[in-house]
């Protein structure tokens, strides 16, 4: 019997077709960088600043340089509230880097509990306080590199210290600072760093001693991070702010 040989049927196409290539997304469009202050915009501003709180004050509570300097490292991710809150106890019995020293790193730790990072704050408090006795004659110095070199003391204390304490035309930018820098497009940065430069180079000196104050105190009750007051804004016509909701 002959044997009965079947061709192999061709395979069918398979009928998907090629995956087409996404289209690509076309790239989001940046938003038009502020138009930047003119330099009389920049003194009505802070004229008005001047005019509505001529001699603003600092909200963190200290007696002397030494106990400013403190409060200022103690207030690293803490509110001011909460600082003073603490250091009230604190500065009555330990206002001098001796008598800190003297209470010692456990009871120091004791009067700071309330505040976030009390355990390296404490340590950080008797180590600068023993590195003034030791290498600035108990005094705070006076220049931005020694005061940055003191344990838990940074840039930003440094800037707050010789401002407050010695009346330098200081900037020191916290995060009410960067944020109405960059917000209001006075001085826009990616840091800090250039925040301050941006801000040192447009305040007119006329300002600058109480600049800082002004904008942290603008920053912490009418700029605000979330639900900014617009409508009452000493400076909403100036601001640059997209959305400003006047």
């Amino acid at each position: 019997m002959a044997k009965i040989i079947r061709k192999a049927l061709p395979k069918a196409k398979s009928s998907k077709a090629a995956p087409r290539k996404a289209a690509a997304r076309p790239a989001p469009r940046k938003s038009p960088k502020p138009k930047p202050w003119t330099a009389a915009e920049v003194h009505e501003a802070f004229s008005r600043f001047r005019k509505a709180n001529p001699e603003p004050k600092g909200e963190l509570e200290h007696l002397n340089p030494y106990t400013l300097l403190v409060a200022v490292v103690l207030s690293a991710q803490a509110t001011d509230a909460g600082v003073n809150k603490a250091t009230r106890a604190l500065f009555a019995v330990a206002d001098t880097p001796q008598k800190m020293v003297a209470l010692g790193e456990d009871k120091v730790r004791d009067y700071i509990r309330t505040i976030g990072l009390y355990r390296n704050k404490a340590k950080n408090v008797i180590a600068l306080s023993e590195k003034l006795i030791g290498e600035f004659g108990s005094e705070v110095p006076r220049t931005r590199a020694e005061i940055e070199s003191l344990p838990g003391a940074g840039r930003k204390t440094a800037n707050v210290v010789l401002n407050m304490a010695f009346g330098e035309h200081t900037m020191a930018v916290d995060t009410h600072v960067f944020r109405v820098g960059n917000r209001t497009g006075l001085a826009p940065g990616k840091t800090p760093l250039e925040v301050e430069l941006g801000l040192e180079k447009v305040i007119p000196s006329e300002f600058m001693l109480h600049a800082h104050h002004w904008l942290i105190l603008h920053g912490r009750y009418t700029c605000l991070a979330r639900g900014p007051r617009c409508e009452v804004c000493l400076i909403n016509d100036l601001c640059r702010w997209p959305e400003k909701t006047v």
